[in-house]
């Protein structure tokens, strides 16, 4: 029998109405990305990206964006005109950047081929997860370099010069520091590094806002992205871990090194979680995508509904893009914050 927590989670089931405050994204502060670029970057630009030398000769005009993380990046950096397709989305745009990305080619939901990227002729390939660039993904980098066309990863993604969602696995944890690395880099690359820097110092003064006065006292949660059949948890290393010791729970899958592994129901109910962060996914490529299916799932199924989380609907409900290491990481922050502050002083 483990012990419970200092911090009160004995819930009404009235927690089903801070669902609806979990349901859209914070906006982005757009002002950054009005302003014209600096004019600092000195071309060409050689950078070492998770292995690879990559060189830049110019600031890149025609750019495909392989993931919606880096998608929203580039949007806020005010580059729509430079984005000539994107893909792989897990949920709708953010309200910010909706007018920005109107216009901008979407070249497939999920993973394009290679052929569809070629077809839009890019001179610069961006891609949050490593997948892309793996042998059965889109193409490996080696493939775009033979062509002409420099490509970059997201040091989010990225474990001593390998990246982890492309066979390898985090020797160390993630930090917030990769994803300011991320904006940095692609900030320099674009000669923006005027607009990364109020993006990073926009997104730093909210992340410090929404937990400068929490502390979980180390509840323990877990975190479902997507699957009723083998469902992928939150790992110790990766972005679910991050938000979780940056918001003071404990994380009953740290155990784990992958980002987000494969259980089985049965380890999930026998660790017991005090909360559930589910994830909220548009995209339905798995069953259990929508945060109304999970739900519907754990509700009813004879083992999942006797998890204490699930008996007391202690339900923290977040998009996918919040769940991966994204500028809306700190959207994810901001909605675990506000339901923590609602229940914090529930018997």
């Amino acid at each position: 029998m483990r012990p419970r927590v200092a911090l009160s989670l004995v819930l009404a089931p009235a927690i089903a109405l801070a669902l609806s405050a979990c349901g859209a994204s914070e906006a982005v502060d757009q002002a950054a990305a009005a302003q014209p670029g600096a004019g600092t970057t000195v071309y060409p630009l050689v950078l070492d990206n998770c292995g690879a030398e990559v060189t830049i000769e110019s600031a890149p005009q025609r750019v495909v964006s392989l993931d919606q993380n880096s998608t929203e990046i580039l949007l806020s950096l005010g580059l729509a005109d430079r984005i000539v397709g994107t893909a792989s989305w897990t949920d709708p745009i953010l309200p910010a950047l909706a007018d920005a990305n109107a216009e901008v080619p979407r070249l497939a939901d999920n993973a394009p081929t290679y052929e569809v990227v070629l077809g839009a002729d890019p001179d610069f390939v961006t891609a949050s997860f490593g997948r892309h660039f793996a042998s059965g993904g889109v193409a490996e980098r080696g493939r775009f370099a033979e062509t002409g066309i420099p490509s970059y990863l997201s040091p989010t993604d990225c474990d001593n010069g390998e990246s982890v969602n492309g066979g390898g696995t985090r020797s160390t944890p993630l930090t917030i520091d990769a994803l300011y690395d991320e904006i940095a880099e692609l900030g320099e690359i674009f000669d923006v590094s005027d607009r990364a820097d109020a993006l990073i110092a926009d997104l730093q003064a909210r992340a410090t806002a929404a937990t400068d006065e929490m502390d979980a006292a180390g509840a323990s949660v877990a975190f479902w992205f997507a699957d009723t059949k083998t469902p992928y948890v939150g790992g110790g290393r990766g972005s679910a871990a991050l938000l979780a010791s940056t918001t003071g729970f404990a994380n009953v899958f740290s155990d784990l090194a992958d980002d987000w592994p494969a259980t089985t129901w049965e380890n999930l109910v026998a660790r017991d979680p005090d909360v559930l962060v589910l994830g909220d996914l548009q995209r339905d490529r798995f069953p259990g995508d929508r945060l109304d299916d999970k739900i519907a799932f754990l509700e009813s199924d004879p083992l999942t509904r006797t998890m204490s989380a699930v008996q007391n609907e202690r339900y923290i409900a977040l998009h996918g893009a919040e769940l991966n290491p994204s500028i809306r990481f700190v959207d994810g922050l901001e909605k675990i914050e506000a339901w923590w502050r609602a229940h914090r002083d529930e018997q």
